[in-house]
């Protein structure tokens, strides 16, 4: 059977899911790189481990896998901005944008809902994407926010 890849991209938009942008420094050039995911999941909790999926021709992929290590900054409601941002051109993403660095390097950015900071344990290709698993060494929270949510093509205003 063959499916239709509209038909599957908007049957997979059904699905409501956090917003995250994955960030590292790529250790080949000391610049941060990051980019808006939608596919992150936890994966383990003995030992702490999270997944996320990047298209294997992303502009991220090699700087992460160079660096070993990456940041998932769990966006809040009100950073709309930031998920848009790291999802368009490559060269504005972190223009005139205050980080701060987690141990290890990767950027954590600000006013996260909650930031990972993890050391990439394994990848696995799947299909189009690349699997990364990162086990988790640091986390930080911010209090009293609410999660950016995707669904069908949009965020999702929450009651």
């Amino acid at each position: 059977m063959s499916l239709d890849p509209r038909s599957f991209r908007k049957a997979l938009g059904s699905f409501a899911s956090g917003v995250t942008v994955i960030t590292a420094i790529d250790p080949r050039v000391d610049l941060p790189v990051g980019v808006t995911v939608s596919a992150f999941s936890s994966l383990s909790l003995d030992p702490p481990l999270v997944l996320f999926c990047l298209g294997q021709t992303g502009s991220c992929v090699s700087a992460i896998e160079a660096a070993g290590r990456f940041a998932v900054n769990i966006l809040a409601d009100d950073q709309r901005d930031l998920s848009a941002r790291f999802a368009g051109p490559v060269e504005d993403r972190w223009r005139d944008l205050a980080w701060e660095a987690l141990p290890g390097g990767a950027p954590a950015l600000p006013g996260a809902l909650t930031v990972l900071g993890c050391t990439v344990t394994r990848t696995v290709p799947g299909g189009d994407h690349l699997i990364f698993i990162g086990e988790v060494e640091t986390i930080r929270s911010r209090e009293g926010a609410r999660p950016l949510i995707y669904h069908g093509g949009a965020y999702l205003d929450l009651p």
